[in-house]
């Protein structure tokens, strides 16, 4: 069976891999035909995801409809911030859809979901997200994941054509919640990385991830979700996992903001897409309209936009008035 995977940076590549190891026939879209043609040829994302060969299995084009059709399952991976654009522009094809962008839409405050309902409003569709970096599970490291869906037939359908036995999913029942982990981790992984960058230790970085999981649990109730989902491996687990090394680039971005440097300069060395930035200042706004209050998330916000340094963001969280737990 074929699976369409829409989106050819480092998470697009390797779940396109990961069909592969499935035995599926998978497809990998790319938008620029430059670069499907070089990665065709080469057998290689060299750009996004070095040294990693695409198996045989994995099929590259720049055809999008070329890419739907007659697969039994998409997945959209492309950054929150482009995903209504990428979205909006495929060619209309009844394929499930598993969304793989984890943040919330700057402009219009959506969640990934909420793009897709506008957009193609009888599209069975999901998410999948989970504690996964992408070059571990291109190389076939063990991992585990959440496919979450209303729909029991795309939660069925992800399962049985992604899963491995190196690539664990379980079936999630709350898209919203999991969609507000994704989001949520990608911005508290910066303060997490602010705390180390300016030299304030571990215990720091470990007190500040626990009240990132607070709110991250808060805002996934208050919008419809579970706060069980939160300790799970949506919420949790991709938690623990940005927010705890340089691997993540939410994290060593963090790092850098913390050691002085500016947000400009870090951003332009970079190949990949820091979700955290954009999703900052959109979550709190996300947040306040159901009455929630997102301290972290708030500082993450204010030190992005450079209307605070990150001494001043952690006097700001130190001062806060005490309160139970």
């Amino acid at each position: 069976m074929k699976v369409a995977v829409l989106g050819a940076g480092a998470w697009g590549t390797a779940l396109a891999i990961q069909a592969a190891r499935a035995g599926r026939e998978a497809v990998l879209w790319a938008r620029d035909p430059d670069r499907a043609a070089v990665i065709a040829a080469t057998r290689e994302n060299a750009r996004y995801l070095p040294g990693v060969a695409l198996p045989e299995a994995v099929a590259v084009t720049a055809d999008a409809a070329a890419a739907l059709d007659g697969a039994a399952l998409a997945l959209l991976v492309v950054p929150a911030q482009a995903l209504a654009g990428v979205l909006g522009a495929l060619p209309v094809r009844p394929v499930p859809l598993l969304v793989c962008a984890k943040g919330v839409e700057a402009a219009t405050l959506r969640l990934p979901l909420e793009v897709v309902a506008a957009l193609r409003p009888s599209l069975a569709a999901g998410v999948l997200s989970g504690p996964n970096f992408a070059h571990e599970i291109a190389r076939g490291l063990p991992a585990a994941a959440v496919v979450a869906s209303a729909h029991a037939p795309l939660r069925d359908a992800g399962l049985a054509l992604l899963g491995s036995p190196v690539f664990r999913l379980y079936a999630g029942q709350d898209p919203v919640g999991a969609q507000v982990g994704g989001a949520a981790k990608n911005v508290v992984a910066i303060a997490a990385g602010a705390v180390i960058g300016a030299g304030l230790g571990e215990n720091a970085r470990a007190a500040l991830v626990t009240r990132g999981l607070a709110e991250l649990s808060r805002l996934a109730v208050a919008l419809g979700g579970r706060a069980d989902t939160a300790a799970g491996l949506a919420g949790l687990g991709d938690l623990v996992l940005t927010a705890s090394g340089m691997g993540s680039r939410n994290t060593s971005l963090g790092v850098a903001l913390g050691r002085g440097e500016r947000l400009a300069d870090v951003l332009s060395a970079r190949a990949g897409v820091t979700e955290g930035v954009a999703t900052a200042p959109a979550i709190v706004a996300r947040a306040a309209m159901v009455g929630v209050e997102l301290p972290i998330c708030s500082a993450v916000a204010d030190l992005v936009a450079e209307r605070i340094t990150v001494p001043e963001a952690i006097a700001r969280l130190l001062a806060r008035p005490q309160r139970a737990e």
